[in-house]
């Protein structure tokens, strides 16, 4: 990047929309759904500048509807991640000499398309394919993603505008170049946004992208695409393909032009991608940035002094708001004796109110897991809960897959506080308590900070400030985003950037300034305008 380019300054962060009971929005985004139910789409991979249809096809089900049909994406192959690679690399030099201004203003524009034209769009595709209801699809797949793409653009030009110091006589610049090669960016069903942060990210810094999103968010992935063609993003910048991992793995992880990988997903995945790329350094051109948000087992600790009303109700919306399928979800809780029985009553009483049902239907507060691999998994930890001494269900517990993935939100107390459940990810809609001795505050803390190896987020509920205190310290490495009197989900691009450590990733904050400095290559240029044109120094003459 030259210097002397045009600064964009810190956006606003979309305000979310109510879709209340006669709002415009809610009407038009009925409309839309009804418009996608009765369609039949045919989605095909995007390579270069070709709709790529192998009729090797997937069908798009709703979660929450099994039996309806939305339509076809078609599948690819080995051929198809190196057609995609190829055509990436095609694009690679034009990209990168293209101005930043015009690189900006193609994101800038996507995001305006989304705020307006696509918005019930990328809201109606999101809550069918991924059985989202109305409010958490705004604050995905509208809200956060256009926040991404604005966002983006004012940080990359703040990067941008940090220029070293130029002493008499020299011009000092930095360059900020793309990576040499290609990016593969990787991306899960839970988030709309990060579907679409993670290839545009690394673009927007003059990358070019191969991206493979998961089968079960195809079907808003397409939209977004087709919303950055429409934005007049160059043909090869990112190619999107629907692949298996394997497949992807294998030619990707083994090209020499491989500089990099964009990846939200599972733990084990992330570890077997970071194994495999070690293997492969000697056939790479240059040392592969290696980026990753993965698993979490994220907590709630409540005070003695907590406030109940408040705890139950972060309970409430952060482990069951989207199913539990959030990678921020609250998974366990630790109750204080003293506030156990208010607490138990409260949940109950929320849980037995819930609605439970299609998104189309929008009193529904909980709607279907993302489709019966995971409904499996689910209801196996929750059944063997049923049967174990260690453990009681407070609340929930019934799990129904006949007309689509419905589990009921479900609340187990462990009797061991290193019960299977307060360990291990579920990612669904199950919360695990420990009610813990009012008075052993100090031994819960530190409780808390062993019992997971993830630290993606973590909550602290108390009115004792002097408790606030000592938990912030206490779990300092414990999670990566922190709430105080909170629920651990609703990080806000711009405002709470996103990432754990631990085995929850690499931490490099999606939604910051953080991120982006990893997809880009720095090169220092120093001009001299009058240079030395005798070796000799003064201190050599002679007395």
């Amino acid at each position: 990047m030259e210097f002397g380019y045009f600064h964009y300054p810190l956006p606003a962060n979309e305000p979310v929309l109510s879709y209340a009971p006669g709002s415009p929005e809610k009407k038009r985004l009925k409309e839309v759904l009804k418009q996608l139910k009765q369609e039949q789409a045919d989605v095909p991979m995007y390579i270069g500048g070709l709709e790529v249809r192998t009729n090797k096809k997937e069908t798009i089900h709703p979660p929450h509807e099994i039996k309806h049909v939305l339509g076809h994406y078609h599948t690819g192959e080995e051929k198809h991640v190196k057609q995609a690679i190829e055509a990436a690399l095609a694009a690679r030099e034009s990209w990168a000499a293209m101005s930043w201004e015009s690189r900006a203003h193609i994101f800038l524009k996507a995001a305006d398309l989304i705020a307006t034209k696509y918005r019930p769009y990328m809201n109606g595709t999101t809550m069918l394919g991924q059985s989202k209801n109305a409010y958490q699809a705004e604050i995905d797949s509208a809200c956060e993603l256009i926040d991404f793409l604005r966002f983006n653009v004012h940080f990359l030009s703040e990067i941008y505008r940090q220029q070293p110091v130029s002493a008499a006589g020299v011009h000092n610049r930095m360059e900020y170049r793309p990576l040499e090669g290609f990016v593969l960016a990787v991306t899960p069903f839970n988030f709309t946004a990060i579907g679409g942060n993670l290839p545009t990210s690394a673009a927007m810094c003059g990358n070019v992208v191969v991206w493979k999103p998961a089968h079960t968010q195809v079907y808003s992935a397409q939209m977004f695409m087709r919303i950055l063609k429409e934005a007049g993003l160059p043909d090869g910048v990112i190619n999107l393909i629907y692949v298996d991992g394997p497949a992807l793995g294998k030619v990707c992880f083994s090209h020499p032009d491989f500089a990099g990988v964009h990846f939200t997903g599972s733990t084990g995945v992330f570890n077997t991608m970071w194994e495999t790329i070690g293997s492969n350094m000697h056939n790479y051109r240059s040392y592969p940035r290696i980026v990753g948000e993965t698993g979490g087992k994220d907590f709630v600790l409540a005070h003695k002094s907590a406030d109940v009303d408040l705890l139950v109700t972060a309970l409430l919306r952060g482990a069951f708001e989207f199913q539990g399928q959030k990678c921020s979800a609250a998974s366990r809780a630790y109750i204080p004796s003293n506030l156990a029985e208010d607490v138990k009553k409260k949940l109950i009483a929320g849980i037995e109110s819930f609605t439970m049902g299609s998104v189309e239907n929008f009193s529904n507060f909980i709607n279907a897991v993302i489709d019966e691999k995971s409904f499996d998994k689910i209801e196996a930890y929750i059944e063997k809960a049923k049967n174990d001494p260690k453990a009681v269900i407070w609340a929930g517990g019934k799990c129904d897959k006949t007309e689509g993935y419905f589990i009921q939100p479900t609340v187990i107390e462990a009797k061991d506080p290193l019960y299977v459940t307060m360990c291990e990810e579920i990612f669904g809609p199950v919360l695990t308590v420990y009610v813990y001795n009012a008075d052993k505050f100090e031994d819960t803390l530190e409780l808390v900070n062993k019992t997971s190896p993830y630290a993606l987020t973590g909550s602290i509920i108390a009115h004792d400030r002097a408790a606030v205190e000592q938990a912030t310290v206490k779990l300092r490495h414990a999670a990566g985003n922190f709430y105080i009197n909170d629920k651990p989900t609703g990080a806000v691009v711009g405002q709470q950037p996103f990432g754990g450590a631990r085995a929850s990733g690499t931490n490099d904050k999606a939604g910051s300034i953080l991120n982006l400095y990893r997809w880009l290559s720095a090169r220092t240029i120093k001009e001299t305008f009058n240079a030395p044109v005798d070796y000799r120094y003064p201190f050599m003459g002679e007395e």
